[in-house]
């Protein structure tokens, strides 16, 4: 598997614009606070951007 953050890099494209501000400061507020771009809070958020990035197929 690849890393969680070059997961949610590749499905960019797909996500509007709010989404992609919103997940942007999450992910960097949480290294900011020493998290690391593996933790699970990381995975969460991809999971999030790939029920987005689904949505937006529809």
């Amino acid at each position: 598997m690849t890393n969680p953050l070059q997961e949610i890099v590749s499905l960019t494209h797909l996500l509007p614009l709010s989404v992609l501000q919103d997940v942007n400061g999450r992910i960097g507020d949480w290294l900011a606070m020493g998290g690391k771009d593996d933790d699970p809070y990381i995975e969460q958020q991809l999971r999030f951007v790939k029920r987005v990035a689904e949505r937006g197929k529809s």
